[in-house]
């Protein structure tokens, strides 16, 4: 089976969901972008980013008109190519979406956001294409970047998850781009962001009054814009302050370090009294391996979480965050996305979104 990413098929609009499937599958097949056989249901579910139902439904209607055949477990033979076809549209809009991994491993929240994105753009006549390259996510992933970004031209590139390395690289390259989160030192990309910097500064206003002295924050390895701007946030509130002790906690994501950095910490003379966790889905380890280890939450510790996710909400004891509406991002994106495409420049390079303060009891 070969793929031609140059022909990549576009991705279905959203009018009848079906329909517009079979139509990329089609124009993928007629521009050569597979040959011989298709790939396999999960794959393609990602790259058109329709459910697997949709996708059937499509595929079963393409076998009726003859495009393709099933030989059992070697999956769908192409039957007929068609005439290749290449786009000759010389206004075509292309926003390209660059993530390291499926878009079916984002996060809730995130997965709405790009869904939203996507239909605005859509009907502001863009044509949006997700890429999954983790290889792009490297320390040093110049060389990958030129060649990926060479054989997949676009007007404008949205970057998600994106580590220093790779906002350096595209900062030199002085490529249309925006960042979905915020830059590191020194790079002057256009961003849009929650303002973590604000978050982190309320946080360590509230434990203080609360009569924390002793905070951990608990953060993912790597630099990260976001990252430093909350932990900055935090060091101003309790600058000054008698007897503040912050200590960073940075985990490699997996539940074993996590954890093990919360038994570090729990083995000091004077451990933290409370946590700030960065992202939603370590927020549940925290608090749950805190009171395996015998701590009451809030009674004994405290745990806030930096970021809103909807399984918090069904939490004992609720958990004190902070949260941005996932419509008002996906919105901000949008009218960046459309002023770099127009313009090829934003007004505003550093968009920052002030978070709701969501009161919980976990604090």
């Amino acid at each position: 089976m070969k793929s031609s990413p140059s022909t990549s098929p576009r991705l279905p609009r959203r009018l009848s969901l079906v329909a517009e499937t079979a139509d990329s599958l089609r124009e993928g097949i007629q521009n050569g972008h597979w040959h011989d056989r298709l790939p396999g249901e999960r794959e393609l579910c990602e790259s058109l980013q329709v459910s697997r139902r949709t996708l059937r439904s499509a595929l079963a209607e393409l076998g009726s008109e003859g495009w393709l055949e099933v030989e059992g477990r070697q999956g769908r033979r192409i039957k007929k190519h068609g005439s290749v076809t290449k786009n000759t549209e010389s206004g075509r809009r292309t926003i390209a979406i660059l993530t390291p991994g499926s878009f079916l491993s984002l996060p809730p929240r995130i997965s709405f956001v790009m869904d939203t994105l996507r239909d605005k753009l859509t009907a502001a006549g863009c044509e949006v294409q997700f890429h999954i390259n983790p290889a792009c996510y490297t320390a040093n992933p110049g060389r990958v970047l030129a060649k990926f970004v060479e054989s997949h031209p676009a007007t404008v590139w949205i970057i998600l998850s994106a580590h220093e390395p790779l906002q350096r690289w595209f900062n030199r390259q002085k490529l249309a781009c925006l960042i979905l989160g915020s830059c590191a030192p020194g790079i002057s990309l256009p961003s849009v962001d929650v303002d973590f910097h604000a978050t982190g500064h309320h946080a360590g206003g509230l434990l203080w009054r609360k009569g924390h002295r002793r905070v951990a924050l608990v953060l993912f390895k790597g630099i990260y814009g976001g990252d430093i701007a909350c932990e900055e946030g935090l060091r101003e509130a309790l600058k000054g302050m008698p007897g503040a002790q912050i200590q960073v906690l940075r985990h490699d994501a997996s539940t074993a370090h996590l954890c093990a950095l919360i038994d570090e910490c729990l083995r000091l003379p004077n451990p933290p009294t409370a946590y700030l966790v960065g992202g939603a889905t370590h927020v549940l380890t925290v608090m749950m391996h805190l009171m395996r280890r015998g701590r009451r939450v809030p009674a004994d510790v405290a745990v806030i979480s930096r970021d809103n996710d909807p399984i918090l909400e069904t939490s004992s004891p609720s958990i004190t965050r902070y949260a941005v509406k996932p419509a008002q991002l996906a919105g901000r994106i949008a009218i960046a996305v459309r002023q770099l495409v127009e313009t090829g420049t934003v007004s505003n390079k550093t968009i920052r979104l002030m978070p709701a303060f969501v009161p919980g009891e976990s604090v």
